[in-house]
């Protein structure tokens, strides 16, 4: 039986993304239009589907790094900060990403069912939470033409 860690991460997380499209629980919020990702970012994000992507992903980064809490997901999500660069003379800082954003889709993935809270650990995953991973990553898999990726199908 192939698992998420089978398959290529950016296919398991489109195939997250469409699924959750059709799911009612993970819905953007009315302020996601006004937000930013973070504070080094300038505009808020321009793709139609940001916030099925940022939930699929962090389903996924949660499945691999559990017990995982929310100040870590803001430095893997962070980026690094535009400043001066004209000389060259500072070190480079890097920025959290937005810790609204993370926790509000953690808390519509808890409501689906497929994450929980750890008590004083962070967010882990369910039982069914595992099992929606592995049938996705399964179905990516049976997609793909490579006959590599063939034998976890």
């Amino acid at each position: 039986m192939a698992t998420l860690y089978d398959a290529p991460a950016d296919e398991v997380i489109e195939a997250l993304a469409e699924k959750f499209a059709d799911e009612d629980a993970i819905e953007e919020p009315d302020w996601l239009e006004f937000v930013k990702t973070g504070s080094a970012r300038e505009l808020p994000p321009e793709q139609e589907d940001f916030w099925q992507r940022r939930a699929a992903s962090l389903l996924r980064k949660v499945a691999i790094d559990e017990p995982v809490g929310v100040g870590s997901l803001e430095v893997e999500y962070g980026a690094a900060k535009q400043g001066s660069t004209r000389y060259r003379v500072r070190p480079r800082h890097s920025s959290g990403g937005s810790g609204n954003i993370i926790r509000t889709a953690l808390q519509q993935l808890a409501e689906a069912g497929y994450v929980e809270v750890a008590e004083g650990e962070g967010r882990t995953l369910t039982p069914e939470g595992h099992s929606f991973l592995d049938e996705t990553a399964a179905e990516v898999l049976e997609s793909l033409d490579d006959p590599a990726l063939a034998r976890y199908a």
